[in-house]
């Protein structure tokens, strides 16, 4: 660890931190600390830093935005990149669009419905990055991410500058199965022509159901459970008394019984406590063992 931090201190300066907080990094503002975060402004420096950490043998996560991760209270050891300003463009030609993996998801989806483009408007609302997005397989009112990308730039773990295509990333629900350690730098999409008005119309809807059900007053990392085949988390947990139970600083959103909130001071522990027990008890009541969407990382 030393020798790669000695390493890129040449290459990143004082933008390399050491023990560095990770809770800002993180929708649910919860986590430990990292032993190295860096970040890295284009390919170039995303591939220079991968193949320093493969060289030195030591773990590499990408963060994003945070959403749909939780973070534990110990920290992720090794390094941890997360993407900056230079990688949260976009550009527009035709039907073709051209996005970063650090933009938002939601800034891609007015920007496409501006020019009147349709494909991603079911993204409104939805939180995190492109890349995150990608990695997800996000999707909500009956679209999904899969169903317009066409290709998908990266670097491996190796340092390696790569591109997938659709079928190379192997999406699922909720899913994808991209190589070992790739971190996402861009992603292509062809999407088809809309009536910008109607579109906007449809965002305009999204992002209402979504403030009405959603709680947006207390931090939490999006759903917590992917919805079982033929049924949704949320009505489970719900019927299953979840809504409002509390461990530590922690607690299901009385709003929406899918969402887990940071109520003050929550600990990663008191987020997985929940996540077992919703499990646990769900599976008593139905039969059903619930399949989480957030994502637990770092050392547990």
């Amino acid at each position: 660890m030393n020798a790669l931090e000695v390493q890129l201190r040449m290459r990143f300066g004082p933008a390399l931190k050491r023990n560095h907080p990770l809770a800002g990094f993180t929708s649910l503002r919860i986590g430990g600390t990292a032993d190295l975060l860096v970040a890295v402004d284009d390919e170039e420096q995303l591939s220079t830093a991968m193949a320093a950490a493969y060289e030195h043998s030591v773990p590499v996560f990408c963060l994003g935005a945070g959403t749909n991760l939780l973070v534990s209270d110990r920290g992720i050891r090794g390094l941890v990149l997360t993407l900056s300003a230079g990688l949260a463009t976009a550009a527009v030609s035709g039907n073709n669009v051209s996005a970063g993996a650090a933009m938002q998801f939601r800034t891609l989806v007015e920007r496409v419905v501006e020019h009147g483009l349709a494909g991603l408007e079911f993204g409104e609302g939805i939180p995190g990055t492109v890349g995150g997005g990608l990695v997800m397989n996000a999707g909500a009112f009956g679209g999904e991410i899969a169903r317009v990308v066409t290709l998908v730039h990266g670097v491996t773990e190796t340092g390696e500058r790569r591109a997938l295509t659709n079928q190379e990333v192997g999406f699922a629900y909720r899913r994808s199965t991209l190589p070992r350690g790739f971190v996402i730098t861009q992603v292509e999409f062809v999407l088809e022509p809309g009536d910008r008005e109607a579109l906007w119309a449809q965002v305009h809807a999204i992002r209402a159901r979504r403030a009405a059900r959603q709680p947006g007053n207390y931090p939490n990392a999006g759903s917590v459970f992917k919805n079982p085949p033929g049924n949704f988390a949320g009505r489970l947990l719900e019927a299953a008394g979840l809504k409002g139970t509390r461990i530590g600083g922690a607690a299901f959103s009385c709003r929406h019984a899918n969402f887990i909130v940071n109520l003050g001071g929550a600990r990663a522990e008191d987020v997985r406590c929940l996540i077992e027990l919703a499990r646990h008890k769900v599976q008593q009541a139905t039969g059903v063992l619930l399949q989480p969407e957030v994502k637990l990382v770092g050392e547990w």
